[in-house]
């Protein structure tokens, strides 16, 4: 009774300290350059504005550079989209906001890293805060 009362309570804490939302999966694998997709692929520039239908993605102006993470493995009709992070011109913005982008919004500028490794998606890779 104890062990069920204490994991009721963690739940609760986690339920109050998390302030968000699970979007729907774009996809259910990605490409990544590592197993955590935490290395650069590489640097892409957009070749538009870019106004994010939702919390999943980034707004993205024409001109500005942005560095991607992973690759969503394209399934059925749905659209191309890439992972990445986008920087403000502000020198405050050090962490850049990360979403996703449709893959034709840009052109690759330079390539760090092959995205060759194919890593299933997670409900976190779509959480919205």
């Amino acid at each position: 009774m104890a062990k069920l009362l204490l994991l009721f309570l963690l739940g609760l804490v986690a339920i109050g300290t998390v302030h968000g939302i699970f979007m729907d999966k774009l996809a259910s694998k990605k490409l990544c350059a590592d197993e955590e997709c935490v290395y650069t692929i590489s640097l892409t520039r957009a070749q538009e504005d870019y106004n994010a239908p939702d919390c999943r993605f980034i707004n993205v102006k024409k001109g500005q550079q942005i560095y991607v993470y992973s690759k969503l493995v394209k399934e059925n009709e749905a659209g191309e989209f890439w992972a990445g992070s986008v920087y403000g011109d502000d020198d405050e913005d050090e962490m850049g906001t990360v979403g996703y982008f449709p893959r034709n919004l840009v052109e690759e500028q330079h390539v760090y890293q092959e995205a060759t490794k194919e890593v299933p998606t997670t409900d976190i890779d779509f959480f919205c805060e």
